[in-house]
């Protein structure tokens, strides 16, 4: 924690964003739609038909203790560490219960 660097606001103060919103507002519709053709991400053939809706399970808030080094590990590769750990506690539980079955 002695490199972290703690950055202080005051309530109510927002921080600068770093979308452009005037180059995207000033966009066309005609650009808009060449822009998508070029993404070779995009496809017009979703089928939903076959969509499932997925409830991610209620999660539950609770204390617990970690070494400080594991808990060091999972916060250096960046935001979303609790759910990083979650996974693998997840993960462990899943192989437990496959040997019991």
């Amino acid at each position: 924690m002695k490199n972290e660097r703690i950055i202080r606001r005051k309530w109510g103060e927002r921080r600068k964003g770093k979308t452009g919103w005037a180059r995207i507002d000033a966009l066309t519709d005609e650009k808009i739609e060449a822009l998508i053709k070029d993404d070779p991400d995009w496809s017009d053939n979703w089928n939903w038909g076959e969509a499932v809706l997925v409830i991610p399970p209620k999660k539950k808030a609770i204390s617990i203790r970690l070494d400080e080094d594991v808990l060091d590990y999972f916060k250096k590769e960046g935001a979303g560490y609790q759910r990083r750990i979650n996974a693998v506690l997840r993960f462990y539980m899943q192989q437990k219960r496959k040997k019991r079955a």
